[in-house]
């Protein structure tokens, strides 16, 4: 019952009460009279207040979205008597908003089934319930106000949503099985390598007419085979700098997202590994099942605060394949996070470091002595990353608002400038 609908059976009740009391005090017997009908219309309201009979279905046009797009709910109501004043709420969790009217004051006939549409926007990325239903309606007097909630929870996943990315970067060494990457190697392919003299053992098929034509002699194609390449997701989950609804966690979990889409698209094997308070993670493999493998487990990640060391020892083996990319996603805030990676270069792994950083979620205060603690931060930031370019490790600074393919981009070419410098 609202305060309203109180405060009005109160009325009534006080104004039926004094009137008799007024009667048997004075000896007045008009006074019931004009008692009477308070007195008649509480009678009335209260013997023929009902508990609500209303059922409702709630269904969701599709389970999984993408960040920033939409979802349709379909929600229909019907009760055995009809109801002139009822309000509905849908209870939304953070991170979705209705861009319908929420909430809707409707009429509902008995007997009627009356269905009613939401369009709900999804802000941000998370796994959520969706379909708490609170309710309202007052009895014909308007005496009282009947408050309940139904549960029609349906699951909802939305994705991050991930930028396009034109060109991926490629890990030093190729595997074994099929896909599209050209390794150095040559053997059984499509891609064009070189032309060379016949050799006893050589297939036919391989024989370069052209060539052979034009100098006399038999000569053969040798190809590039196809490849594919194994590339591990660093997420480090240790530590995040927010600020309002923003922060570095949100940043690593879209750029994971997108990195893990477009390389499965290029069929090679992607794992995942979250390193953190609570430590997660998903073994390399290909296909559509593992890219949805791994955007619900991006939807799992979360801060948890810990204050026990872990390294990389805690990992299982097949979860870092060798000749793997390991890709490391992280602001680096946490000494725990910077030690696994290093400890990963030690190891010989093909590691690549993506900085978020969380200078512009933490800006500087006024007055000397912050001035001089925000540039000491700054500078031991800088011999961080110094520390990782004297080990050969390419780390790129990322920052909001700046495009992902721009720090894979500077990742290449600290790579190709290695690789000049190693021959």
């Amino acid at each position: 019952m609202t305060r309203a609908a109180t405060a009005k059976l109160g009325a009534y009740t006080a104004l039926a009460g004094l009137g008799l009391l007024g009667a048997l005090v004075a000896g007045r017997p008009e006074l019931v009279a004009l008692a009477a009908p308070f007195a008649a219309v509480l009678v009335a309201g209260l013997s023929l207040a009902e508990k609500p009979d209303l059922k409702a279905l709630f269904d969701l046009d599709q389970e999984r979205q993408v960040q920033g797009e939409t979802v349709a709910a379909e929600l229909e109501l019907w009760s055995r008597r009809g109801h002139s004043h009822l309000e509905l709420l849908l209870d939304l969790p953070d991170g979705l908003v209705a861009e319908t009217p929420n909430p809707q004051l409707i009429s509902l006939a008995g007997d009627e089934r009356r269905p009613i549409d939401h369009t709900i926007r999804c802000e941000r990325w998370g796994a959520y319930l969706v379909g708490d239903l609170v309710l309202r309606s007052q009895d014909p007097f308007g005496l009282l106000v009947h408050e309940w909630t139904i549960e029609r929870k349906r699951p909802l996943k939305i994705y991050p949503h991930g930028e396009t990315l034109r060109r991926l970067l490629r890990p030093l060494d190729t595997q074994a099985f099929a896909g599209n990457q050209v390794p150095r190697a040559r053997g059984e392919g499509i891609e064009f390598a070189d032309l060379r003299p016949f050799e006893p053992g050589d297939r036919v098929r391989r024989i370069n007419w052209r060539a052979t034509a034009r100098r006399g002699e038999p000569w053969v194609t040798e190809t590039h085979p196809e490849r594919n390449s194994d590339v591990v997701i660093f997420l480090d989950t240790f530590l995040e700098a927010r600020l309002a609804d923003e922060s570095t966690l949100d940043q690593a979990v879209g750029a994971a997202g997108a990195l893990a889409r477009h390389y499965l698209a290029e069929k090679d094997r992607v794992g995942l590994v979250a390193f953190g308070g609570v430590l997660n993670w998903l073994t390399v493999s290909s296909g559509l099942v593992q890219l949805y493998r791994v955007l619900d487990s991006l939807l799992d990640a979360e801060i948890f605060l810990s204050y026990a060391w872990k390294d990389i020892d805690l990992l299982p083996v097949r979860t870092l394949p060798p000749k793997a990319l390991v890709l490391a996603i992280s602001p680096l805030l946490d000494e725990r996070a910077v030690r696994a990676l290093l400890d990963l270069r030690a190891r010989g792994f093909d590691l690549a470091v993506i900085e978020i950083s969380p200078v512009p979620y933490a800006a500087a205060r006024e007055g000397r002595l912050d001035e001089l603690a925000w540039r000491l931060w700054l500078l031991r930031r800088e011999a961080l990353r110094s520390r990782y370019l004297r080990l050969g490790v390419p780390i790129v600074e990322w920052r909001a608002g700046t495009p992902l393919q721009a720090a894979l981009e500077e990742v290449r070419r600290f790579r190709r400038h290695a690789r000049t410098l190693r021959v």
